[in-house]
């Protein structure tokens, strides 16, 4: 079986230490590889634009463009672009709920040890799984702007539809899911496919992000 190629992987960070300690846990990992880095959210969007990497590790705070900036700025200008996982000191900071809202794939605490760094880079490149779901829910409940009214798109979901939805929300892979409905995983990945063009999102992030706003999680099963 023919071996999969490295993760191309791209530091943002505005201190040299920072993404010094970044590139020692993840280029010793033979999976992995740390291709650029960037020093400021202008130049992420630059050295990605460039060397089209398969994720990104973005701090969310960072002078002249910020992680949030950057993070619209890449997924609106690249056809094919890398998955963005935010690198946060506060978990419940405003700042990394936008980043997601802006799409983002997950987050990452900086105090997060080397094994999780090197699990959440693995997970968001190759996975379908939300990245630390509980901390998701956790941030989305806190900082969801929430409708007036449910948006359409809530009436427009099948039941099937809102069942995965809401296992989506939980953390579950589409195999996962698809073991718990008794379905097929092709059917799985079609509901998904369906929920992120109705709630108009790019990702499982940020389609669970949505199902908060508009309050579709607190309702009745």
């Amino acid at each position: 079986m023919t071996a999969r190629p490295p993760v191309r992987v791209v530091l943002a960070d505005d201190e040299r230490m920072v993404r010094t300690a970044l590139r020692a846990i993840l280029s010793v990992e033979p999976d992995l590889e740390v291709v650029g880095e960037a020093a400021s959210g202008a130049e992420a969007v630059s050295v990605v634009r460039e060397l089209r990497p398969d994720v990104v590790l973005m701090d969310v705070r960072m002078p002249d463009v910020d992680g949030i900036r950057a993070t619209e700025q890449i997924l609106a200008t690249l056809d094919e672009p890398p998955r963005i996982v935010v690198v946060t000191t506060f978990e419940n900071d405003s700042y990394v709920y936008d980043a997601l809202r802006a799409g983002a794939a997950g987050f990452l605490l900086k105090r997060a040890d080397a094994d999780a760094l090197v699990q959440a880079v693995r997970l968001v490149s190759h996975t379908d799984t939300l990245l630390f779901p509980a901390a998701v829910r956790t941030l989305a409940a806190e900082h969801a702007r929430a409708y007036p009214a449910p948006p359409p798109w809530v009436a427009r979901l099948t039941c099937r539809e809102s069942e995965v939805l809401r296992l989506m929300a939980r953390g579950l892979t589409n195999a996962e899911i698809a073991r718990r409905m008794e379905v097929g995983p092709a059917t799985v990945k079609s509901h998904v496919a369906a929920i992120l063009a109705k709630t108009g999102t790019r990702d499982r992030t940020q389609a669970v992000i949505a199902a908060y706003e508009a309050g579709f999680m607190n309702a009745a099963s």
